[in-house]
């Protein structure tokens, strides 16, 4: 019989970083206050689903926002860290302020470097780079999917779910560089198995 197991796909609340326009990439700033209740909005949208893995990165922001998830989920044994879904690396750019970059370069250099798909900052990663490690996460979680028959939640950063929504919803690169990954939205996969 034909069964639904579910993926439960979140960004991580807002942080001191994002506050404040600063590419945030691999620096490991906390969540503000603000942060922690957009975390906490997440955790009531999911506090009737189940789930039996979690997964964050080594990161935070991920981490405390799926602890602050999980306080709903006495269900959830397993939670496993997978850095293929961490942040895009902003390389040279980390800890720099958008507005800084903006006054040196340029609007238009920092629309290109911030959504451009191919663009890669100095000693980071473009979307494309992002997204061939992200798509080596998918297809790990959906074969773990259906050989443990478990439903699954991520705790994951703006860009890799910007590349987890392009690779599972077969979106165009324009609207993937376009989109605004939200802080309280929960992106939901169905994986079905026979």
């Amino acid at each position: 019989m034909a069964k639904n197991l579910h993926i439960y796909l979140f960004r991580h609340g807002e942080t001191t970083y994002n506050r404040d326009k600063t590419f945030t990439g691999l620096h490991n700033p906390s969540l503000t206050n603000k942060g922690i209740k957009q975390a906490s909005i997440i955790a009531k949208k999911l506090k009737n689903k189940q789930f039996e893995l979690a997964f964050h990165t080594k990161l935070k922001r991920s981490k405390q926002t799926l602890n602050i998830v999980l306080k709903y989920h006495p269900e959830c044994k397993k939670i496993k860290e997978d850095n293929r879904i961490i942040e895009r690396n902003y390389g040279k750019l980390n800890g720099t302020t958008h507005e800084s970059y903006i006054k040196i370069y340029g609007i238009e250099k920092f629309n290109k470097i911030h959504r451009d798909f191919y663009a890669r900052p100095q000693k980071g990663e473009s979307f494309a780079d992002v997204e061939k490690r992200v798509k080596s996460f998918i297809n790990y979680l959906i074969k773990l999917i259906k050989k443990e028959k478990i439903n699954v939640a991520i705790s994951a950063h703006g860009n890799s779910i910007r590349l987890f929504r392009k690779i599972m919803e077969k979106a165009s690169i324009k609207s993937v560089c376009s989109w605004k990954i939200s802080y309280d939205k929960i992106f939901t996969y169905i994986i079905k198995i026979e």
